[in-house]
């Protein structure tokens, strides 16, 4: 079965998703990760980041973003320095997620409402230069044998626990808070 498309335009749609957008960025690094990339467009679409800022020129895959691509706001910078110089000028925190360098664990980080979480590609990581930079390098707590977490599952892990400690105060979705009451197809 096919969802029917939105009957507003694409451009009143994104407007009113910018009344609900929460004060979280997420940056992706671009190299080589080109699906993982559309994924986590995705998945920050989920959470009404503020903005994506991809970081390189490659290509990402847009069939993995399942068109919320065209609902958010995202920025393209050449490099390192300048994400480095986009996140400063807005005065936000910059939060890396990298396991191998980690300075604390998710659950102990501090995650201020207003950052710019740094997800590096499965190959590379986070370069040196933003590392350094980072006002926390946070790992993500794992407890099986696995090597490390997949970069959007990463991804939304952070977003996950950075809106739970920011939003939890808000009401959740009747199908949420009763457990008796109908659900429609492909809800939650």
């Amino acid at each position: 079965m096919k969802v029917p498309s939105f009957e507003l335009p694409i451009e009143e749609i994104r407007a009113s998703l910018e009344t609900l957008r929460r004060p979280l960025s997420v940056a992706v690094l671009r190299a080589r990760n080109p699906f993982n990339v559309g994924a986590i467009i995705r998945v920050a679409h989920s959470f009404l980041v503020r903005e994506i800022v991809l970081v390189g020129s490659e290509r990402y895959y847009e069939r993995g973003a399942m068109g919320m691509d065209r609902y958010e706001n995202i920025a393209c910078v050449a490099d390192e320095a300048a994400l480095i110089a986009r996140v400063r000028g807005r005065g936000d925190k910059l939060v890396v997620f990298e396991k191998d360098a980690a300075r604390v664990d998710l659950w102990h980080a501090d995650l201020p409402e207003e950052c710019t979480m740094v997800f590096g590609s499965e190959t590379a990581g986070v370069p040196d230069e933003i590392v350094r930079a980072a006002d926390a390098v946070v790992g993500i707590p794992m407890y099986g044998i696995n090597h490390s977490f997949h970069v959007t599952v990463a991804a939304g892990i952070a977003m996950a626990e950075w809106t739970r400690r920011h939003f939890v105060s808000s009401p959740a979705p009747a199908s949420f808070s009763d457990p008796l009451a109908p659900r429609q197809r492909g809800e939650g």
